[in-house]
């Protein structure tokens, strides 16, 4: 049987640990909108070889634009999760040994959490658009019937949008129980 107060410094442990793994994974993905940022150039060619297959720079503009929202959520749900932790840090008890003990409302904690992963799922999703803007940039477009362009973007949006239910719902329940 445990005490509250050892229930109340594996709880918090546990948001601190969920927190960190958040903020880490978001650095990744920031990481990655710059390189789909530095792979992709206006008026390129696709390796397609026919020059129909060629990206305007209609797509090389939604690509930028999907890049800095994404880079945006991530951002905002880093800078929650970190707000988050650095409440729980702030809010600790004064004794050095309790590092993960803080006293914090659960609500605050839980809608705070659940923002931050809701700005990670929506920095998720608009990579993954900027990733079709980056493989129609240098695959060729989908309307053209690029073979490796479709399979590329077809992966891509199975196995991005398998993740991300998990996650949502992985969020969801933890954020009901």
């Amino acid at each position: 049987m445990t005490s509250p107060a050892s229930s109340s410094v594996a709880t918090t442990s546990v948001h601190v640990s969920a927190l960190d793994g958040l903020v880490n994974v978001n650095s990744l993905f920031t990481i990655a909108v710059f390189v789909g940022l530095s792979l992709a150039a206006p008026g390129q060619h696709s390796l397609e070889q026919r020059s129909g297959c060629d990206a305007s720079d209609d797509v090389a503009k939604k690509l930028l634009v999907f890049e800095v929202v994404s880079f945006s959520f991530f951002l905002f749900s880093s800078l929650v999760a970190q707000g988050l932790k650095l409440a729980l840090n702030l809010l600790n008890s004064k004794d050095v040994d309790e590092i993960f003990r803080a006293h914090i409302n659960i609500k605050v904690l839980r809608w705070g959490m659940m923002a931050s992963a809701v700005g990670s799922v929506m920095g998720c999703l608009f990579l993954m658009l900027s990733m079709v803007n980056v493989i129609q940039i240098r695959l060729g477009l989908l309307s053209c019937g690029s073979q490796s362009a479709v399979q590329a973007v077809a992966t891509l949006v199975t196995l991005v949008s398998s993740a991300l239910l998990v996650y949502i719902s992985t969020a969801f329940y933890a954020f009901w129980h």
